[in-house]
């Protein structure tokens, strides 16, 4: 149990091997696509709740490679009280709503500091305790497992908020009316995002967007992303009977905050020293690699669907 809790520091493994132009293996990537969209359509067609257990289980999983990945570092991630409130701030979300979950993320990141502090705090007590004044001045000792309580809390209220707060807005849509097709525009757009940016860059791109972080990343790579995600975003809300402009406006904030918070993940893991933040998804890396535009474009579309258009 202790070893679920506490994962080793994440190595870097050699992916894949590529094919073609693709930078990934790609029939690995498109299977594993295929499953993981099979999974959450079943979810949301045969019954809705059900899509909140897969919401739980996704966001658990990626804050265990977040876990490993910050135990590179040195940082202990509190995992436990992490978990139990992923579920709670998923099920408030379904049962009682924004302001639940609201609620249930706030005495999350609550409980996770607390935890930081009084975990780090019992670790770290005999060592202090044990610096002789040819070792570590006592009170060095004292700052140093001040510092380390601080930075384990800091990093619990990082994962708290970037996980399952956000992932709280996915399980918002689904409980709505028409929310099957809410959760689908929700998935659709970064998906539509992704794959316009990474055909017209392994083909167009020649102009680097920010090179000290993603060198893969091009302006031409993300216009490709904002032609296909305003498509995406324009057919989505049409089919809600919302307005065509209304969807293309979805699709540009939508391809905005998810180059956003791909980059944001790249100087992660760039401050990381990984590459990807594990290997549960062949082909595409982990779970958090697979999250990270979703997780910032569900406020969004949450957003979108409370405007009367």
């Amino acid at each position: 149990m202790s070893a679920l809790l506490t994962p080793p520091p994440t190595r870097n493994r050699a992916p894949l091997p590529a094919t073609g132009r693709a930078g990934r293996n790609l029939p690995a990537a498109i299977g594993v696509s295929a499953v993981l969209i099979a999974g959450i359509l079943a979810s949301l067609v045969f019954e809705k709740k059900y899509f909140v257990g897969v919401v739980i289980l996704a966001v658990c999983g990626a804050l265990w490679e977040l876990a490993g990945a910050f135990a590179r570092k040195g940082i202990a991630l509190p995992l436990l009280p992490l978990w139990v409130g992923s579920a709670g701030i998923a099920i408030t979300a379904w049962t009682l709503g924004a302001e639940g979950a609201f609620g249930a993320y706030l005495a999350t990141v609550g409980a996770c500091v607390l935890w930081s502090f009084v975990e780090r705090a019992e670790a770290e007590d005999g060592t202090i305790l044990e610096a002789s004044p040819h070792d570590v001045p006592r009170t060095d000792a004292h700052d140093e497992a001040r510092r380390s309580r601080s930075v384990d809390a800091t990093a619990s209220v990082l994962a708290a908020t970037y996980l399952p707060f956000l992932a709280s807005f996915a399980v918002l849509l689904a409980a709505q009316d028409h929310g099957v097709a809410k959760v689908i525009t929700l998935f659709a757009l970064p998906i539509a995002n992704d794959t316009g940016g990474w055909l017209v860059g392994i083909t167009m791109g020649r102009n680097p967007m920010a090179p000290a972080v993603s060198p893969k990343k091009s302006w031409e790579g993300f216009a490709g992303s904002l032609i296909a995600a305003v498509g995406a975003g324009a057919a989505c809300v049409a089919f809600l009977d919302g307005p065509l402009w209304a969807g293309a406006a979805l699709g540009a904030c939508c391809t905005i905050v998810a180059t956003l918070g791909d980059l944001g993940e790249s100087l992660l893991k760039r401050d990381l020293g990984l590459k990807d933040m594990g290997t549960l998804l062949p082909g595409h890396g982990g779970l958090m690699d697979r999250l990270d535009s979703i997780l910032v474009t569900a406020p969004i579309v949450y957003l979108f669907t409370l405007i009367p258009w």
